[in-house]
Protein backbone atom coordinates (compact mmCIF):
# COMPACT_ATOMS: atom_id res chain seq x y z
CA UNK A 1 0.00 0.00 0.00
CA UNK A 2 1.20 3.54 -0.78
CA UNK A 3 1.15 6.31 1.81
CA UNK A 4 2.48 9.65 1.88
CA UNK A 5 4.01 9.47 5.22
CA UNK A 6 5.05 6.61 7.27
CA UNK A 7 5.92 6.92 11.32
CA UNK A 8 7.88 4.69 12.83
CA UNK A 9 6.52 4.76 16.39
CA UNK A 10 3.73 5.02 18.84
CA UNK A 11 4.39 7.07 21.25
CA UNK A 12 3.65 10.63 22.08
CA UNK A 13 6.16 11.65 19.32
CA UNK A 14 4.62 9.65 16.57
CA UNK A 15 1.48 10.20 17.59
CA UNK A 16 2.07 13.96 17.60
CA UNK A 17 3.75 13.69 14.14
CA UNK A 18 0.58 11.50 13.20
CA UNK A 19 -2.05 14.19 13.76
CA UNK A 20 -0.03 17.13 12.66
CA UNK A 21 0.55 15.03 8.79
CA UNK A 22 -3.01 14.19 8.67
CA UNK A 23 -4.13 17.15 9.18
CA UNK A 24 -2.05 18.21 6.54
CA UNK A 25 -4.14 15.87 4.35
CA UNK A 26 -1.19 13.48 3.98
CA UNK A 27 -2.02 9.85 3.58
CA UNK A 28 -0.56 8.77 6.94
CA UNK A 29 0.29 5.61 8.43
CA UNK A 30 1.67 4.63 12.21
CA UNK A 31 3.31 1.24 12.80
CA UNK A 32 4.49 0.29 16.51
CA UNK A 33 3.52 -0.55 19.79
CA UNK A 34 1.99 1.91 22.06
CA UNK A 35 2.88 -0.50 25.14
CA UNK A 36 6.23 -0.31 23.87
CA UNK A 37 6.44 3.51 24.50
CA UNK A 38 8.03 4.83 27.43
CA UNK A 39 5.31 7.16 28.21
CA UNK A 40 3.03 3.84 28.75
CA UNK A 41 3.96 3.45 32.33
CA UNK A 42 4.65 7.14 33.10
CA UNK A 43 2.43 9.55 35.04
CA UNK A 44 3.25 13.20 33.58
CA UNK A 45 2.27 15.88 35.78
CA UNK A 46 4.94 18.90 34.08
CA UNK A 47 2.97 19.13 30.67
CA UNK A 48 1.44 22.77 30.19
CA UNK A 49 -2.78 22.08 30.60
CA UNK A 50 -2.96 18.98 32.22
CA UNK A 51 -2.74 17.86 36.11
CA UNK A 52 -1.25 14.83 36.59
CA UNK A 53 -2.26 11.44 34.43
CA UNK A 54 -1.04 8.28 33.31
CA UNK A 55 0.93 7.87 30.16
CA UNK A 56 -1.41 5.14 29.16
CA UNK A 57 -4.34 7.33 29.21
CA UNK A 58 -2.41 10.17 26.94
CA UNK A 59 -1.53 7.31 24.04
CA UNK A 60 -5.38 6.42 24.64
CA UNK A 61 -6.62 9.97 23.59
CA UNK A 62 -3.66 10.92 21.08
CA UNK A 63 -4.23 7.45 18.85
CA UNK A 64 -8.14 8.87 19.22
CA UNK A 65 -7.17 12.00 17.86
CA UNK A 66 -4.73 10.51 14.89
CA UNK A 67 -7.37 7.81 13.83
CA UNK A 68 -9.81 11.07 13.81
CA UNK A 69 -7.81 13.28 11.66
CA UNK A 70 -7.40 10.32 9.38
CA UNK A 71 -4.17 8.30 9.94
CA UNK A 72 -3.87 4.89 10.16
CA UNK A 73 -1.94 3.24 13.16
CA UNK A 74 -1.10 -0.64 12.83
CA UNK A 75 0.43 -2.14 15.86
CA UNK A 76 3.39 -4.33 14.45
CA UNK A 77 6.64 -3.63 14.29
CA UNK A 78 8.99 -2.13 11.04
CA UNK A 79 11.69 -5.17 10.32
CA UNK A 80 13.18 -3.06 7.07
CA UNK A 81 13.31 0.38 5.29
CA UNK A 82 14.98 0.54 2.33
CA UNK A 83 15.33 3.26 -0.62
CA UNK A 84 12.71 3.17 -3.35
CA UNK A 85 11.85 4.47 -6.17
CA UNK A 86 8.63 6.43 -5.45
CA UNK A 87 10.65 7.22 -1.77
CA UNK A 88 10.47 4.75 0.61
CA UNK A 89 9.75 0.83 1.00
CA UNK A 90 8.85 -0.27 4.81
CA UNK A 91 8.46 -4.04 5.60
CA UNK A 92 6.76 -4.56 8.79
CA UNK A 93 7.01 -8.10 11.03
CA UNK A 94 4.04 -10.06 9.67
CA UNK A 95 5.58 -9.38 6.03
CA UNK A 96 3.47 -5.94 4.94
CA UNK A 97 5.03 -4.39 2.61
CA UNK A 98 4.34 -0.26 2.01
CA UNK A 99 5.78 2.65 0.68
CA UNK A 100 6.22 5.89 1.56
CA UNK A 101 6.88 9.28 0.02
CA UNK A 102 8.47 10.73 3.37
CA UNK A 103 10.06 8.73 6.78
CA UNK A 104 9.45 9.82 10.46
CA UNK A 105 11.67 8.33 13.00
CA UNK A 106 10.08 8.67 16.29
CA UNK A 107 10.64 4.98 18.45
CA UNK A 108 12.88 5.93 21.02
CA UNK A 109 16.17 5.05 21.56
CA UNK A 110 16.58 1.99 24.61
CA UNK A 111 18.30 -0.92 24.37
CA UNK A 112 16.89 -3.27 27.38
CA UNK A 113 18.74 -5.02 29.47
CA UNK A 114 18.38 -8.49 31.00
CA UNK A 115 19.90 -7.68 34.07
CA UNK A 116 21.53 -10.95 34.84
CA UNK A 117 25.22 -11.76 36.39
CA UNK A 118 27.51 -11.57 33.86
CA UNK A 119 25.14 -9.38 31.03
CA UNK A 120 27.27 -6.10 31.70
CA UNK A 121 30.98 -8.03 33.16
CA UNK A 122 31.25 -9.88 29.60
CA UNK A 123 29.49 -6.62 27.34
CA UNK A 124 31.81 -6.58 24.38
CA UNK A 125 33.04 -9.90 25.32
CA UNK A 126 30.82 -11.74 24.15
CA UNK A 127 27.59 -10.24 25.06
CA UNK A 128 26.38 -7.87 22.20
CA UNK A 129 22.93 -6.16 21.64
CA UNK A 130 23.10 -5.55 18.19
CA UNK A 131 23.64 -9.08 15.37
CA UNK A 132 23.79 -6.80 12.10
CA UNK A 133 26.92 -5.17 13.59
CA UNK A 134 29.10 -7.76 14.97
CA UNK A 135 27.87 -11.25 13.59
CA UNK A 136 31.22 -11.14 11.33
CA UNK A 137 32.95 -11.63 14.97
CA UNK A 138 31.25 -15.35 15.29
CA UNK A 139 31.53 -17.38 12.63
CA UNK A 140 31.70 -21.02 13.15
CA UNK A 141 30.99 -21.23 17.33
CA UNK A 142 27.54 -21.42 18.66
CA UNK A 143 25.63 -18.66 20.13
CA UNK A 144 22.50 -17.70 22.35
CA UNK A 145 19.94 -15.49 21.17
CA UNK A 146 17.78 -14.08 23.63
CA UNK A 147 14.28 -12.69 22.96
CA UNK A 148 10.88 -12.61 22.13
CA UNK A 149 9.68 -10.49 19.63
CA UNK A 150 10.41 -9.27 16.07
CA UNK A 151 14.18 -8.01 16.68
CA UNK A 152 15.02 -11.90 18.77
CA UNK A 153 13.24 -13.67 15.20
CA UNK A 154 15.35 -11.74 12.62
CA UNK A 155 18.48 -11.99 14.78
CA UNK A 156 18.14 -15.62 15.15
CA UNK A 157 17.77 -15.99 11.26
CA UNK A 158 20.80 -13.87 10.59
CA UNK A 159 22.82 -15.64 13.08
CA UNK A 160 22.34 -18.98 11.35
CA UNK A 161 24.29 -17.55 8.60
CA UNK A 162 27.11 -17.04 10.71
CA UNK A 163 27.56 -19.25 13.74
CA UNK A 164 27.89 -23.26 13.78
CA UNK A 165 24.65 -23.20 16.18
CA UNK A 166 22.21 -20.82 17.56
CA UNK A 167 19.94 -21.28 20.23
CA UNK A 168 17.41 -18.92 20.75
CA UNK A 169 16.26 -18.73 23.93
CA UNK A 170 12.47 -17.29 24.61
CA UNK A 171 10.18 -17.84 27.36
CA UNK A 172 7.14 -17.01 25.31
CA UNK A 173 6.81 -16.18 21.77
CA UNK A 174 5.44 -12.04 20.61
CA UNK A 175 7.32 -12.60 17.62
CA UNK A 176 4.78 -12.70 14.06
CA UNK A 177 4.53 -16.45 12.79
CA UNK A 178 6.63 -15.54 9.71
CA UNK A 179 9.54 -14.51 11.30
CA UNK A 180 9.58 -17.65 13.83
CA UNK A 181 9.01 -19.64 11.15
CA UNK A 182 12.14 -17.82 8.99
CA UNK A 183 14.20 -18.49 12.02
CA UNK A 184 13.40 -22.25 12.84
CA UNK A 185 13.26 -23.08 9.20
CA UNK A 186 17.11 -21.68 9.03
CA UNK A 187 18.16 -24.15 11.40
CA UNK A 188 18.03 -22.01 14.83
CA UNK A 189 16.77 -23.88 17.46
CA UNK A 190 14.11 -23.12 20.53
CA UNK A 191 14.99 -23.07 23.78
CA UNK A 192 12.29 -22.08 26.26
CA UNK A 193 13.38 -21.43 29.70
CA UNK A 194 14.48 -18.14 31.62
CA UNK A 195 18.56 -17.01 31.33
CA UNK A 196 19.57 -16.63 34.61
CA UNK A 197 23.25 -15.75 34.32
CA UNK A 198 26.22 -15.43 31.53
CA UNK A 199 29.12 -17.20 32.44
CA UNK A 200 32.75 -16.54 31.76
CA UNK A 201 35.99 -15.08 32.69
CA UNK A 202 37.44 -12.63 30.12
CA UNK A 203 34.90 -13.96 27.92
CA UNK A 204 31.61 -15.12 27.34
CA UNK A 205 31.82 -19.30 27.93
CA UNK A 206 28.15 -19.89 28.39
CA UNK A 207 24.23 -19.26 28.83
CA UNK A 208 22.70 -20.73 32.30
CA UNK A 209 19.12 -20.98 32.31
CA UNK A 210 16.87 -21.28 35.21
CA UNK A 211 15.72 -24.68 34.51
CA UNK A 212 19.73 -26.16 35.82
CA UNK A 213 20.51 -26.36 32.60
CA UNK A 214 23.25 -24.67 30.73
CA UNK A 215 24.20 -23.91 27.24
CA UNK A 216 27.70 -23.84 26.07
CA UNK A 217 28.03 -20.37 24.16
CA UNK A 218 30.74 -17.84 22.33
CA UNK A 219 28.32 -15.60 21.98
CA UNK A 220 25.17 -13.97 23.40
CA UNK A 221 22.64 -11.51 21.56
CA UNK A 222 20.33 -10.33 23.92
CA UNK A 223 17.44 -8.48 21.84
CA UNK A 224 14.93 -7.70 23.68
CA UNK A 225 12.06 -5.84 21.21
CA UNK A 226 12.21 -4.83 17.97
CA UNK A 227 14.72 -3.94 15.70
CA UNK A 228 16.37 -0.42 16.39
CA UNK A 229 15.03 2.75 14.78
CA UNK A 230 18.79 3.29 14.33
CA UNK A 231 20.01 0.37 12.92
CA UNK A 232 17.39 0.51 9.94
CA UNK A 233 18.34 4.16 9.63
CA UNK A 234 21.74 3.42 8.85
CA UNK A 235 20.11 1.55 5.89
CA UNK A 236 19.09 4.63 4.98
CA UNK A 237 22.47 6.43 4.76
CA UNK A 238 21.48 8.27 8.43
CA UNK A 239 24.17 7.59 10.92
CA UNK A 240 23.47 8.12 14.41
CA UNK A 241 26.12 9.66 16.67
CA UNK A 242 27.74 7.24 19.13
CA UNK A 243 25.10 7.45 21.63
CA UNK A 244 22.52 6.50 19.49
CA UNK A 245 20.97 9.22 18.71
CA UNK A 246 19.88 11.28 15.40
CA UNK A 247 20.58 14.68 14.91
CA UNK A 248 18.43 16.76 13.02
CA UNK A 249 18.03 20.74 12.05
CA UNK A 250 15.02 22.76 13.26
CA UNK A 251 12.54 21.37 10.85
CA UNK A 252 13.27 17.72 12.25
CA UNK A 253 14.94 16.56 9.31
CA UNK A 254 18.17 14.41 9.50
CA UNK A 255 19.60 15.82 6.56
CA UNK A 256 18.20 13.05 4.02
CA UNK A 257 15.52 14.62 1.93
CA UNK A 258 12.33 13.03 3.30
CA UNK A 259 13.36 11.58 6.24
CA UNK A 260 12.32 13.29 10.21
CA UNK A 261 13.35 12.23 13.37
CA UNK A 262 11.31 13.37 16.58
CA UNK A 263 10.96 12.48 20.20
CA UNK A 264 13.66 10.46 22.77
CA UNK A 265 16.09 9.15 19.26
CA UNK A 266 16.77 12.93 18.82
CA UNK A 267 18.28 12.59 22.00
CA UNK A 268 18.26 14.58 25.47
CA UNK A 269 15.64 15.90 27.75
CA UNK A 270 13.45 12.39 27.30
CA UNK A 271 10.37 14.46 28.06
CA UNK A 272 7.19 14.76 26.68
CA UNK A 273 6.79 18.13 26.22
CA UNK A 274 9.91 17.81 23.92
CA UNK A 275 8.26 14.76 21.71
CA UNK A 276 5.08 16.41 20.81
CA UNK A 277 6.58 19.44 19.78
CA UNK A 278 9.38 17.87 17.84
CA UNK A 279 6.59 15.55 16.95
CA UNK A 280 4.48 18.42 15.53
CA UNK A 281 7.19 19.60 13.38
CA UNK A 282 8.24 16.62 12.19
CA UNK A 283 4.79 15.54 10.99
CA UNK A 284 3.96 18.51 9.26
CA UNK A 285 7.76 18.76 7.61
CA UNK A 286 7.18 15.40 6.25
CA UNK A 287 3.68 16.43 4.83
CA UNK A 288 4.97 19.23 3.05
CA UNK A 289 7.73 16.77 1.43
CA UNK A 290 5.40 14.05 0.44
CA UNK A 291 2.89 16.79 -0.97
CA UNK A 292 5.62 18.15 -2.54
CA UNK A 293 5.31 22.02 -0.74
Amino acid sequence: MNYDVVIVGMGAAGLQAAIAASRKKAKTLVLGKHEDSALFWAEVENYFGVRRVEGKEMLAIGMEQATSFGAELMEEDVIELAKADAGFKVVSDSGKEFTAKSLVFASGISRKKLKIPGEKELFGKGVSYCSSCDCNFYKNVPVAVIGTGSEAAISAELMTHYASHVYWVAQEMEASDNLRDKALAAGAELVTAEPTEIGGEEKVSSLILANGKSLEVNGVFIELGARSTTDMAMDLGVMPDPEGTIKVDRKCSVGVDGIYACGDITGKPWQVPKAVGEGGIAGAEAANYARGL
